[in-house]
């Protein structure tokens, strides 16, 4: 049996958990907590799923997510290999809403951090590389984090790490508006299973009734669940996850457009070049200028 959706983290007796992670790969199954989760991807690519939104990540990655929603660092393929020699380096900042007492985020002076913590309901993201930006400060802040000893030190760190993302403006949203969890513990395999297959043969024709087989469901019940549960289609899902790697592709500047297209599952470059700009709301060419500007 896979593990249960919900992820249950150890008890600690500090009021938060910090951890640098240092593995082969992130954990791969989709699951939730009811745990703000604060994560910085220091080494490791791959393709990243938070409620709704499906995009590569690269080294410097930085999230803020609520509580309950699902979420899932999928490495690449080749970090599962072991003779690979290839490892994935994170830090991440567990806490819940009431970790400093039940009424502490109800006063005056926390109505910046309140919002902060509604908006990270939505799951936030911050880009920048220039030095200075918000997301290089939260860098610098989080690895003092984990140096730090428990203590009232690290808790002052944490509370103006938080404080200064609750000041900045240039966050970014990453799931829809309106995006809820509607995904059950007990569907555990059922999805985990989709995403597996989903994420293992979208480079080639994915057809509907093989995925609606894996489910246990006809296709029309499968196309029902999966929208109700992913707030998208499922062959809008393939198109993302497509979408997801052309990214990554386009990044790494190996590979020429038509060879990318062809490589993410798409058998025209001009349903490719579609697709790429109806997700991305750039074409392939403007995305490659975006992401060297950041």
């Amino acid at each position: 049996m896979k593990t249960a959706l919900r992820k249950e983290l150890e008890p600690v007796a500090a009021s938060f958990t910090v951890k640098e992670l240092v593995e082969p790969h992130f954990d791969p199954n989709w699951h939730f907590h009811p745990h703000y989760q604060l994560f910085l991807v220091e080494e490791g690519t791959g393709t990243r799923f938070i409620g709704d939104s499906i995009t590569p990540f690269g080294e410097g990655d930085l999230v803020m997510i609520g509580p309950n929603l699902p979420h899932l660092w999928r490495s690449d393929k080749a970090y599962f290999c072991k003779q690979s020699g290839l490892m994935t380096r994170g830090i991440v900042v567990y806490f819940t809403q009431d970790f400093l007492g039940t009424d502490f985020f109800q006063k005056q002076e926390m109505t910046r951090l309140r919002q902060l913590m509604d908006y990270a309901k939505r799951g936030l993201e911050w880009r920048g590389t220039q030095p200075g930006s918000t997301r290089s400060r939260a860098e610098t802040a989080l690895k003092e984090l984990v140096r730090q000893p428990a203590g009232f030190g690290r808790l002052l760190t944490l509370l103006t790490l938080l404080n200064d993302l609750s000041c900045a403006i240039d966050h970014r949203f990453i799931t829809s508006l309106g995006y809820t969890n509607t995904v059950k513990p007990s569907e555990t395999d059922r999805m985990q299973q989709v995403h597996d297959y989903v994420l293992s043969h979208f480079h080639d024709a994915i057809c509907l009734d093989t995925v609606a087989d894996l489910a246990g469901m006809t296709p029309s019940a499968f196309c029902r669940y999966f929208k109700a549960r992913a707030n998208k289609t499922f062959f809008d899902f393939v198109s993302e996850v497509r979408i997801g790697h052309a990214c990554k592709l386009l990044i790494d500047g190996r590979l020429n457009v038509t060879q990318i297209s062809f490589d993410s599952g798409f058998r025209t470059l001009s349903n490719f070049n579609r697709q790429f700009k109806e997700i991305t709301g750039q074409t392939p060419s403007q995305y490659v200028r975006t992401y060297r500007a950041l």
